[in-house]
C-alpha cells in the first residue's frame, strides 16, 4: 500500500489511509476544525492520487477505526457479501470511479455490487468524483422499498409531510397535514418531531394521526421521531405507529451519545413486525448527517464525509425503509456555507446508493450560516436530478419548531412538474380520487386547501 506521491517535484507523504482521506475530501469546515483538512490544494490532488492507486481491499482490511474498538466498524465489515467482495477487492478506486460512470455498467450491476463496499470505500469513490459525477452516478441506482405502502420505484418522487408544532399539540400539526397532503405531500410518511421525548406525547401525536389516516383511507406511514426507546414503549402501549425512527451516526462513541447500538436496533426491528402499523419488511427509518460525530467530539479524528459513509454502512445492515440526510442541519462549525452544502449533499446522496440505501435527501440550514434559500434549493434541484428518492416537505419551507430552513409544500410540487415523477403509486391513486392531482399527475384547483378533510 503507497501512501505517497510526487506532484510538481514536491513529494507528499501520508501517515496512514485515514490521513490520506481526510486530505482528499472537499473543503469542509469540520474537518478544519478538528485539524485534519488538507493544507493546500496541492496537497488535496496529491492525496487523490494516492487514493485513487489504492484497492478496495486496502479500504476495507485498514478501516480508519479499528475492528476491535468501535461497533460501526464491525457492522460495516460483517455487513459485507464476501463472494462479491472477493470478485472485487483488487479494483483501484479509479478504476471503481470509471466502471461506476461507464455506460456499460447497469443498475442491477451496482445493486449486486453494493455489498462490496464498506463506507471507507463508497467515501473514497465520492471524494474522486466531481458534482457532475455525483450526480450522474447516483442517478443509474435505485432502491424500492416497502413499510405499509411501497416507495423509490422509478419515474416516483416522494415526500414525508413534517406539520411540526412548537407545543406538539394534535390540532396544529394536523392542520399542517392537511395542507401538506392537499400539495401532494406525505407519500414518504407523515413524520413529526415532538418537542417533548415522552411516551405520552408520542402516542398523543401518533393517535392523532393515525385518525387522520383511518378517516381519509390515506395510504402513507406513520412516524413521530422520538427517541427509538421511547417510541417503542409507546407501540408497547397502543401507539399506532408504522416503523421506528433513529439518527445514527459513523462511529460507535458517537452512537453512544445518541443512546443506540446495533441491539437495541434489533430490538426495535423485530417489535416493528410484531406491533407496527405496516406490512414491512422495511420497518425503520434512519437520519443522517454530515457533522454530527464532529459536534459531539466524538469524530476520532475521521474527516466527516468518511464517517457519513460509515453511517451508511452501519444503516445497510437493517434494510431501512427510509434514510434521510440533513447535511447542513448543525451549523457553520461543521458545514460553512452554500457551496459546502451543495457538494456534501450531492457526495451523500450518492454514496448511501451506491452502499445499497433507499436515500432521501433533506438540503437544509440553520439562520446561523451564509447558506441562504438560493444554496438550498440548488442542491435540492440537483439531489432530484440525481434521483433522490425522496424530499421534506415542511410549511413554507421553514420549520418552526427546529428553527432551520428546509423544502417547503410548494417546492414538493414543482420537483414533481420539473422531473416528470409521480407520487408512490397507492398515494397516487388516492390523490386522483380525491380530486388533488389529475391522471396525468398535475395538481388541481384543490393543492393547497386542506379545508377539504375537515368537511
Amino acid at each position: 500500500m503507497i501512501l505517497k506521491t510526487v506532484l510538481a517535484g514536491k513529494t507528499y507523504q501520508f501517515r496512514d489511509v485515514k490521513d490520506v482521506l481526510a486530505k482528499a475530501n472537499e473543503p469542509k469546515s469540520g474537518d478544519r476544525l478538528i485539524g485534519i483538512a488538507a493544507e493546500s490544494e496541492s496537497e488535496r490532488i496529491a492525496a487523490k492520487l494516492v487514493l485513487a492507486n489504492l484497492t478496495i481491499e486496502d479500504l476495507v482490511e485498514n478501516p480508519t477505526i479499528p475492528y476491535e474498538e468501535d461497533e460501526v466498524t464491525r457492522v460495516n465489515i460483517d455487513g459485507l457479501n464476501k463472494r462479491t467482495y472477493e470478485s472485487m477487492k483488487n479494483m483501484k478506486i479509479g478504476e471503481l470511479r470509471e466502471w461506476i460512470l461507464s455506460y456499460k455498467t447497469k443498475q442491477e450491476d451496482l445493486a449486486r455490487a453494493s455489498k462490496a463496499f464498506t463506507g471507507e470505500v463508497v467515501a473514497s469513490v465520492a471524494k474522486l468524483m466531481s458534482a457532475t459525477d455525483l450526480v450522474v452516478g447516483a442517478r443509474k441506482m435505485n432502491k424500492v422499498t416497502t413499510c405499509r405502502t411501497t416507495i423509490g420505484q422509478p419515474g416516483t418522487l416522494s415526500y414525508r409531510c413534517q406539520a411540526n408544532s412548537t407545543t406538539d399539540d394534535p390540532e396544529t400539526i394536523l392542520l399542517g397535514v392537511m395542507e401538506g397532503v392537499s400539495f401532494g405531500c406525505g407519500d414518504a410518511c407523515l413524520g413529526i418531531n415532538p418537542v417533548e421525548d415522552t411516551v405520552e406525547s408520542t402516542r398523543r401525536i401518533a393517535d392523532a394521526l393515525y385518525e387522520f389516516v383511518i378517516r381519509n383511507e390515506v395510504p402513507t406511514q406513520i412516524s413521530v421521531l422520538s427517541h427509538v426507546t421511547t417510541q417503542m414503549e409507546a407501540v408497547k402501549q397502543g401507539a399506532p405507529l408504522s416503523m421506528f425512527f433513529q439518527s445514527i451516526a459513523g462511529t460507535q462513541k458517537t452512537n453512544d451519545s445518541f443512546v443506540v447500538n446495533r441491539e437495541m436496533l434489533k430490538e426495535a426491528y423485530q417489535l416493528a413486525r410484531e406491533k407496527c402499523f405496516s406490512v414491512g419488511p422495511n420497518l425503520l427509518y434512519f437520519e443522517t448527517g454530515q457533522g454530527s460525530e464532529v459536534s459531539t467530539g466524538t469524530d476520532c479524528g475521521v474527516d466527516e464525509m468518511t464517517l457519513e459513509g460509515r453511517t451508511y454502512g452501519f444503516a445497510r445492515y437493517f434494510d431501512p425503509f427510509m434514510v434521510n440526510n440533513v447535511t447542513g442541519f448543525i451549523g457553520p462549525e461543521t458545514i460553512y456555507d452554500g457551496k459546502e452544502m451543495i457538494r456534501g449533499n450531492l457526495e451523500d446522496h450518492f454514496m448511501g446508493k451506491l452502499i445499497g440505501l433507499p436515500m432521501g435527501m433533506a438540503p437544509c440550514y440553520t439562520n446561523h450560516t451564509p447558506i441562504n434559500m438560493d444554496d438550498q434549493q440548488e442542491a435540492t434541484l440537483l439531489c432530484a436530478l440525481a434521483g433522490a428518492n425522496y424530499f421534506m416537505g415542511v410549511p413554507f419551507g421553514d420549520d418552526v419548531m427546529l428553527a432551520y430552513a428546509d423544502v417547503s409544500y410548494h417546492d414538493d410540487i414543482s420537483l414533481r412538474e420539473l422531473t416528470g415523477r409521480k407520487p408512490a403509486p397507492e398515494f397516487f391513486r388516492w390523490l386522483v380520487k380525491k380530486g388533488i392531482m389529475t391522471e396525468d399527475g398535475h395538481m388541481t384547483e384543490l393543492a393547497g386547501d386542506g379545508s377539504i378533510f375537515l368537511k
